[in-house]
């Protein structure tokens, strides 16, 4: 008779090893379906210098930016109401049915875009239907924001949850950075401008509805996160405002930290394309080459800066950013628009993003370990989403607006102001590793 002998030691080795590559393929198709939804989004950025016109017909560029602009704004308006949807998705039903809820009404607002009739033949009905679009992506994207964030933090482990949870924004600005390098390829090698103004521009939305599909068909067989399957079991409700009124501290601490943060983003994201081509003075294939370079630059930090979070706390570098942030804003914006060519514009627009990502690689993480998991999709999203439609959405159009006053370095000034307000949030704030909700559930189950 043979006896089967058997390792202990070896069976949780190889039990971990499973856990850590179902955790790690999770991961991997959350932050892709992550990518295909900022990039069907901010396709609407790229390649607004080509499809104003067919939109808003006027002679003055500017003008037709600002009306442009106006609806971008307006996209992030209804963010907190798809954050208050999609948040209670979430925290009731599952963060995997909110992921996939978002990006399949991503995809419609896509299709809607790539289908719109210009101004020529529609009229007052072309640039409403685009209208219409956008605040069915901003919606989609208000949920989009805390069930990914929720999701990746979850999935994450303890010690490398800062690197793992950086990946949100890692993908996040992938999805511009691929919209750009459509935008780079369309320029360069298939079509001239006319073309791309003509109907060249629909290209990029009809790409992204169908990398929206594959999405979707990734994201319906993720797993579900454990932090949610175990709140679910208790008795507690599950997500909704009631709720998250309980939690008014936690709360401010995201509308503060957002604040500052979307800000910057936004400033050296969506407004530095228009920004390199109207005050700047680079020609359109030069302005993309730069934007699109830079936030390559951008996205190679975010895992370095979320590992180094993981060793030293979230704190320090949210400081970093906001204290940094107050001091060289105007200073750098100022450098940016005197620049002499391509090659100093990115230089510069790289030392704002060496400042920026103490924000961006550490804050969905952060928001995420300030609420328990009964709530946590709502917290997450809802306030962000909220503080994003006020500072960030509108950061676009108030640096066009302040251009056509005369007074274009006002917005410099209105930008340091808002990061110092942050700046003081941070300072006062306790690490949120040391004190992470999420670590303290895991303890506990």
């Amino acid at each position: 008779m043979h006896t089967v002998t058997t390792n202990p030691a070896a069976d949780g080795r190889a039990a971990a090893e499973r856990i850590s590559g179902k955790r790690l393929r999770a991961i991997f198709v959350g932050s892709a379906g992550n990518l295909v939804e900022w990039f069907d989004f901010y396709c609407y950025s790229a390649f607004a210098l080509y499809f104003a016109s067919s939109f808003f017909p006027a002679q003055d560029p500017t003008a037709q930016m600002m009306s442009t602009a106006g609806i971008f704004a307006l996209g992030f308006f209804v963010r907190p109401i798809g954050g208050i949807l999609f948040g209670h998705i979430g925290d009731r039903h599952g963060r995997k049915k909110a992921l996939m809820a978002s990006v399949l009404l991503m995809c419609f607002g896509s299709l809607l875009i790539a289908c719109a009739p210009t101004y020529a033949t529609a009229g007052i009905l072309s640039p409403c239907i685009l209208l219409l679009a956008r605040l069915l992506q901003g919606l989609s994207l208000g949920g989009e924001y805390g069930a990914s964030a929720t999701y990746l933090s979850e999935m994450a482990d303890s010690k490398h949850r800062g690197f793992y949870s950086s990946f949100q924004y890692v993908t996040l600005i992938g999805g511009q950075l691929l919209a750009l390098l459509l935008l780079l390829v369309l320029q360069r090698y298939l079509l001239d401008a006319e073309q791309l103004r003509a109907w060249g521009w629909r290209i990029p939305f009809i790409a992204g509805a169908c990398l929206a599909l594959a999405a979707l068909g990734m994201r319906h067989n993720m797993p579900e996160t454990q932090s949610f399957e175990a709140a679910r079991k208790t008795a507690k409700p599950m997500g909704g405002l009631k709720q998250l009124a309980q939690h008014p501290k936690e709360v401010l601490l995201v509308v503060g930290l957002t604040m500052g943060g979307t800000l910057a983003f936004y400033v050296y994201t969506t407004y530095m394309q228009k920004f390199l081509r109207l005050s700047v003075g680079l020609t359109d294939a030069q302005t993309t080459a730069v934007s699109a370079a830079s936030l390559l630059f951008a996205m190679c930090l975010q895992p370095l800066y979320g590992a180094l979070s993981d060793r030293i706390g979230r704190r320090p570098l949210l400081v970093g950013f906001a204290l940094l942030g107050t001091l060289f804003t105007v200073p750098l914006l100022t450098a940016i628009r005197n620049a002499g060519g391509p090659w100093e514009a990115f230089i510069l627009i790289a030392c704002a993003w060496i400042i920026v990502s103490g924000y961006t690689s550490i804050n969905a993480l952060v928001k995420a370990e300030l609420f328990p998991a009964s709530i946590r999709a709502t917290g997450v999203g809802v306030p962000y989403a909220f503080a994003v439609s006020v500072f960030g959405g509108t950061a676009e159009y108030l640096a066009l607006w302040f251009k056509s006053a005369g007074i274009e370095s006002g917005f410099y000034w209105y930008a340091t102001a808002v990061i110092a307000c942050t700046l003081v949030v941070c300072w006062c704030m306790r690490d949120t590793r040391a004190r992470s909700r999420i670590d303290a559930e895991a303890q506990s189950s």
